[in-house]
């Protein structure tokens, strides 16, 4: 007999030691510093913009999109592990209180995303309908928590359906239902929401009646489901510390990898050297997270107007892609060849070092060349020379003494 609240509690008790050990590293001190500068210079410049809103910008479909997402993405997080296919499947019918905890837990940790994402859009719905007010935006967030319960009751129900085809149609047709109802409700207009509601409680009331005609829940789609939560979980992980357990995937990328190694000489000097060009390449952190550095730091330099904070944001994101790329040194440290094969360690810290300087003065140049798009030929100047500058004494002082 299987105690499911004793069960619930040693399995919640062991995923919540095992993430809060990587956090801890996630939001150091570094990190912590990156994000309130970025958040603060950010909501500036957000109030800014609120100022001179445009009187036909669409918020209407900006709020159905962002509070439709936040309602139809409900995943249920069952914490359930491989051997759990073999000891607690013929034990299902015993664990009806360890699958209620698991939604309650999987509820309530998704609300912080919500109240997030109503505060930031707040601002802008209450300057495009001040008729509406306050109050009203607070029972749109009323009814967002509302939703995402007969989401989340849908989504566990749906969990019953092998087949992939009928989830991917269930999601499409409640996320579409989900949008209309918050595009009307933010528009004032109830009639169309309410038709649009009970729509959407006639397709979870469906889904329940699918389910209940099943034998019992697909034991492995939860755990499949659960474990690529985990590996998400593990991949940002890894950014910021190393993640023993975490399983790479490789990608093949040739025409890339010939570019970036074409020119290295074939000497034992540069073994390294054509080790982590194709390590940053074909590895799936680092190209990925380096690519979404230039992106969202390349966004903040073009939207803002402050050629003093354009500087400091370039600089930010030079940093944050310096910092995040050091851990290319620990990449291979569980491969015993590369202390086997006859190359100096010397050579190696030497590559590393290279590389970031040349991926950072290369994003340096990035940034230089949105303000020269800009006509801002002042600031692409200064965003040039103070990037290269930066870049040269982070590795060689900073990065240098890591390594070290």
């Amino acid at each position: 007999m299987i105690k499911a609240k004793e069960f619930w509690s040693a399995r919640f008790s062991g995923h919540i030691k095992e993430t809060s050990r990587y956090l801890k590293y996630m939001f150091n001190g570094h990190i912590a510093v990156a994000m309130l500068f970025f958040i603060s210079a950010s909501a500036y410049y957000y109030q800014q913009w609120l100022q001179n809103l445009p009187e036909n910008f669409p918020t209407a479909f900006v709020i159905a999109v962002a509070f439709g997402f936040l309602a139809g993405y409900s995943p249920v997080r069952t914490l359930l592990k491989e051997p759990d296919l073999v000891f607690l499947l013929p034990a299902e019918y015993q664990l009806n209180e360890y699958f209620k905890r698991c939604l309650y837990y999987s509820y309530i940790v998704q609300l912080y995303l919500i109240f997030l994402v109503a505060a930031a859009l707040g601002p802008l719905y209450l300057a495009s309908y001040p008729s509406l007010g306050g109050r009203y935006y607070f029972m749109m967030i009323g009814v967002v928590l509302v939703v995402k319960v007969w989401n989340m009751l849908s989504n566990w129900w749906m969990l019953k359906e092998r087949n992939g085809r009928i989830r991917l149609v269930d999601q499409v047709a409640k996320a579409f239902l989900n949008g209309f109802i918050f595009f009307f409700l933010a528009r004032g207009d109830w009639v169309f929401a309410g038709i649009v509601t009970v729509l959407l409680a006639a397709l979870v009331l469906y889904t329940y009646t699918l389910a209940s005609q099943k034998a019992g829940l697909v034991w492995d789609l939860l755990v499949e489901k659960d474990q690529k939560r985990m590996r998400a979980f593990y991949r940002i992980a890894n950014m910021f510390t190393d993640v023993p357990h975490l399983k790479n995937t490789v990608k093949k990328r040739h025409g890339l990898v010939r570019l970036l190694v074409q020119r290295i000489p074939f000497r034992q000097d540069h073994s390294f050297t054509y080790l982590f060009r194709i390590t940053f390449v074909r590895s799936s952190d680092y190209l990925g997270m380096y690519l979404r550095l230039i992106l969202i730091g390349g966004l903040a330099i073009w939207f803002v107007p402050n050629v003093w904070v354009k500087g400091a944001f370039a600089l930010l994101f030079l940093y944050l892609s310096g910092f995040q790329m050091m851990t290319l040194w620990n990449h291979h440290r569980t491969i015993i060849w590369l202390d086997l094969y006859p190359v100096h360690q010397q050579w190696k810290q030497k590559a590393v070092l290279q590389w970031l300087k040349t991926i950072m003065l290369f994003q340096t140049a990035v940034f230089g060349m949105l303000l020269a798009l800009q006509f801002q030929w002042a600031g692409m100047i200064g965003v040039w020379v103070l990037g290269a500058l930066f870049s040269y004494a982070f590795v060689q002082t900073y990065v240098k003494q890591r390594l070290n």
